[in-house]
């Protein structure tokens, strides 16, 4: 596994990380034993980096992290979670010191820790970032001892282009895969400029990415996949990154030509994320240890052709960009 500098906070991390969404829920079922065989699979296979939040699950994600990682000893990894989508109603007023205090509190708790070594707002209201007051509440957290550092979880290039004026912000968790390139313009200049640590999310557009779904692929109730698809219970970017099921499937048929016959799609789709140097960390999710460990291979595959990334840039222009580009 290679690592990365983490921004400015003196950290080196896995390059690939460790998603943890999929452990806590919204994802069809995932048993205990799957879930922290998933995250050992991860860990022994040179993971330094798990990325979680509090609602995952209502804190299950948090607390089999906990679990695994006082089980296993040792070195503890970059440990980064979220904070905010507890609030109800999910607006600006409600990211105040009385909440923010009591979320980080909680998983101070579910994380079996004395400080947190990275807290991101999660996806706020383009609001808060216009609020000064919230990044000082943060920063009085960080001198309180509760947290290490803190950051950002995204939706918009304008929202992470408008964090990164805070010096407090060491880092932005965004979406960048194959379907979503947009951040690879201006905001990776800044990002690297500013020394600020990415963290790419949603890597393989919700599977996507990994060429095994069609038109008759069917998920659970309880998979965001089969509720979101219009952002009916969260944004909508979240979801197959926001692209049209069809469409998205005939997109993926033309980039299945460009994988080498040695490495998955996934592992392809992955690698592509990397060639990007102002990439901190990627973090796909994963339900099982096998899942895991085929994540963590993809920092051995070899760079990309030119040409390679070429026609993906193309494919991302014709096909895709009309669909997602000015929306985030």
């Amino acid at each position: 596994m290679k690592d990365r500098q983490f921004g400015r906070t003196g950290r080196v991390v896995s390059e690939i990380g460790f998603g943890a969404w999929a452990i806590g829920g919204a994802w069809g079922d995932v048993s205990e034993e799957e879930a922290r065989g998933a995250l050992h699979a991860a860990l022994d296979a040179g993971t330094t980096f798990i990325d979680t939040a509090d609602v995952y699950g209502d804190g299950r994600s948090e607390r089999i992290i906990a679990d695994v990682l006082k089980a296993r000893g040792g070195e503890r990894p970059y440990v980064a979670t979220k904070a905010g989508r507890r609030a109800v109603p999910h607006v600006a007023d409600e990211y105040n010191r009385k909440n923010l205090t009591a979320f980080i509190d909680r998983s101070l708790q579910n994380l079996s820790t004395d400080c947190l070594d990275l807290v991101q707002l999660h996806c706020p209201p383009t609001e808060v970032y216009y609020r000064p007051e919230v990044f000082g509440i943060l920063d009085d957290l960080v001198q309180a001892g509760k947290i290490r550092n803190y950051g950002v979880s995204v939706e918009k290039v304008e929202e992470a282009l408008k964090a990164i004026e805070y010096p407090g912000v060491v880092s932005v968790q965004i979406i960048y895969n194959i379907f979503r390139q947009r951040p690879a313009g201006l905001f990776f200049r800044e990002a690297k400029a500013k020394d600020v640590a990415v963290i790419v999310r949603v890597p393989l557009a919700s599977g996507l990415l990994t060429g095994k779904m069609n038109a008759a692929t069917q998920f659970a109730a309880d998979d965001h996949r089969a509720f979101n698809r219009n952002g009916e219970a969260f944004d909508k970017g979240e979801t197959f990154s926001g692209v049209p099921y069809d469409v998205a499937l005939d997109a993926v048929e033309a980039v299945r030509k460009l994988v080498p016959d040695n490495v998955t799609m996934a592992q392809f789709a992955l690698r592509w994320i990397l060639m990007e140097e102002a990439v901190s960390v990627v973090i796909p999710g994963a339900k099982n240890a096998a899942q895991a460990k085929a994540n963590s291979a993809a920092s051995d595959v070899a760079a990309l052709p030119t040409e390679t990334m070429e026609a993906l840039r193309a494919l991302y222009r014709e096909r895709i960009a009309p669909h997602v580009h000015q929306l985030w």
